[in-house]
């Protein structure tokens, strides 16, 4: 058992041996792997030569000192190549030719704002992000913080609502998280005066779409303005808010990808990461709803004034009962409290203090008289009380205050009233919502207290597969980036463990705790000696031995044999000179005979080879 013991823990042992020797090799293997160039996509041809000669150039250098400085594995690298759009489109920008070109930026001022901050004057850039994975990625960046900002730019044509779907997807990064701001885009409305020099917060547009955050409310925004029919007015209506929680999309500096699709059966789509986050219909889950109610409350319409809405009134025929005494107290001495033993009626509770020293500046005149502060009375300590004894208060048996007739259901109740209903002057039913309002440009009109805001991979399309495709090839990569650049587990815990020493216990405890119980578990169990007894057979069921063993008959055999061997000359004496005495013998010994066999017998009943089949 102690052998086996020792065999599986050093099993055991061998086997955390390799698990982390194979981890750390796999660890090694893939940052080798990863440093020889993992090419996810043909190289961007935007300059990136004269980039990629000065990094074999810097290798060269690396190689040449390799005798002087320790090797180090080479950092995690995925090739950076832009997107290109395939398929039918209306807007397809990466900015990765490092300009604004196509791009407006509003020079107008915000009405109804102070004039210091009226003005669209927040700045722009096209760069790469601060902790960028892809070199070459370039994107559009909000620079300025506290300040408004607007930049349009127009579709290669309007899109309308016919029969295919609507989907726009774009990236976003809050590269040092985010305070209070947004970074929704707008749907620009086709109008003939649309000017995107002038494009402020009040200029029309169809669809409102993207991520915005302010204090502890993380929204996610869809809205889109519909036309009512009978007036010709635009109506903001809002899909519901989503279910999933969206703090991390806020809150990991990572990039994240936003994608509407709103398709011609009403119903629309909402997505982080191409993950679903909301869904729903246009005309079921928007606030307010697209069509007004049939019927409305009658605004004219006045309560008369002999509408009785009390459910339960007083009893008109109750009377107060003749022993109802209103004025008596709800407490009153309690008459049966005496006056413990000891008690101090001339001491007070508290003394002024006997080592309080009046100030030396105390002025009697500003001030008044001066007295030493209270402090317990020390006489009190002792004693069970200080001061003039009064008799605890208790509960009024006779207390009913006041008295108040009882409540009965009111038999004039008319219920709760209401207007009536009337038909809605303003009704109207659409059931198309989703042809709204064409649109021809696309803008970002925002204000935020965090700069930095990394915007990149602009898209609309009528084609879900195109906007994949787009997605793949621009999100996708910088997912992959952001993946091969991310620590192993191991590191992990490592770095969570420099910052909190702490962890090392819990780590060690992980690892030896399954050990040490692995150990007590087999250490413990129990050993059957060999006079196991037959009720402990009986009780576990377990297989009995059906006769002894051989070696145990052999060895018995052979001693009775030698006590026979010694003992016949013995009895051979002993048997000439007294008969009776070899008699005596003859019988104990026929009395041994029969008592093995009936042991023998004994074992053989017992043994479960022998037990008869038990009848149900």
């Amino acid at each position: 058992m102690d052998q086996r013991v020792g065999l599986f823990v050093l099993l055991a042992a061998g086997l955390l041996c390799l698990s982390v020797a194979s981890l750390s090799r796999a660890e090694e293997l893939v940052e080798e792997g990863l440093g020889d160039d993992i090419d996810v996509e043909d190289e961007l041809d935007l300059g990136l030569a004269g980039a990629e000669e000065e990094e074999m150039e810097e290798l060269d250098g690396d190689v040449q000192d390799e005798d002087s400085s320790p090797k180090t594995p080479p950092a995690p690298k995925v090739t950076y190549k832009a997107p290109e759009p395939m398929g039918e489109h209306f807007i397809a920008e990466s900015f990765d030719r490092g300009t604004l070109d196509g791009w407006v930026v509003s020079s107008a001022k915000k009405e109804d704002a102070d004039e210091d901050i009226a003005k669209y004057d927040g700045k722009w850039a096209v760069e790469e992000m601060k902790d960028s994975k892809l070199p070459g990625d370039k994107g559009l960046v909000l620079k300025s913080r506290a300040k408004h900002h607007a930049i349009s730019a127009q579709l290669l044509r309007p899109f309308t609502f016919d029969t295919k779907p609507l989907i726009i997807q774009y990236e976003v990064n809050f590269q040092l998280g985010i305070d209070c701001g947004g970074a929704y885009v707008k749907l620009l409305t086709q109008t003939p005066d649309l000017d995107l020099d002038q494009f402020v917060d009040k200029t029309p547009y169809t669809i409102m779409f993207g991520p915005d955050k302010c204090g502890e409310d993380y929204k996610l925004h869809f809205i889109f303005r519909h036309k009512n029919p009978k007036t010709g007015e635009y109506e903001e209506k809002h899909a519901k808010k989503p279910d999933a929680d969206l703090r991390t999309y806020y809150t990991d500096k990572k990039t994240h990808l936003y994608t509407l699709v709103v398709n011609p059966d009403n119903t629309f789509e909402v997505l982080v990461d191409q993950t679903v986050v909301n869904s729903g219909s246009l005309l079921t889950d928007m606030t307010p709803p697209v069509n007004p109610p049939a019927e409305i409350e009658d605004p004219d319409d006045q309560k008369p004034e002999d509408w009785d809405e009390r459910p339960k009134i007083q009893d008109p025929s109750a009377t107060k009962p003749e022993d109802w005494d209103e004025d008596a107290p709800a407490q009153i001495p309690d008459e049966d409290a005496a006056k413990p033993e000891g008690w101090l009626d001339d001491e007070p509770e508290y003394i002024g203090d006997p080592d309080a020293v009046k100030p030396e500046d105390w002025d009697e005149d500003m001030d008044g008289e001066w007295e030493a502060p209270q402090v317990p009375n020390p006489a009190c300590e002792t004693a069970p009380g200080c001061g003039t004894w009064k008799r605890p208060m208790i509960d009024n048996p006779n207390y009913k205050g006041k008295w108040k007739p009882p409540m009965i259901d009111n038999p004039n109740y008319q219920g709760v009233w209401k207007p009536r209903k009337i038909p809605n002057p303003a009704f109207f039913e659409d059931l198309q919502p989703f042809k709204m309002t064409p649109f021809s440009a696309l803008g970002l009109e925002l204000w935020s207290m965090t700069s930095d805001i990394f915007f990149d991979n602009f898209f609309i399309t009528d084609d879900r597969n195109t906007a994949d495709r787009w997605a793949n090839d621009g999100w996708g990569l910088k997912k992959a980036a952001e993946g091969a650049a991310e620590p192993s587990l191991a590191t992990q815990m490592l770095n969570a463990a420099e910052e909190r020493p702490w962890l090392w216990v819990v780590y060690v405890l992980t690892v030896a705790l399954p050990l040490v119980l692995i150990i007590v578990f087999c250490c413990t169990g129990k050993k059957k000696t060999p006079a196991t007894t037959a009720a402990e057979y009986k009780k576990t069921d377990e297989a009995q031995p059906d006769v002894k063993e051989e070696e145990e008959e052999e060895g018995e055999e052979e001693e009775k044999a030698e006590e026979a061997e010694k003992s016949s000359p013995e009895e051979k004496s002993d048997g000439e000179d007294n008969p009776e005495e070899e008699e005596d013998a003859e019988k104990e010994d026929e009395k041994e005979a029969t008592a093995d066999e009936k042991l023998e017998d004994d074992v053989l009943r017992r043994s479960p080879r022998n037990r008869k089949v038990r009848r149900d």
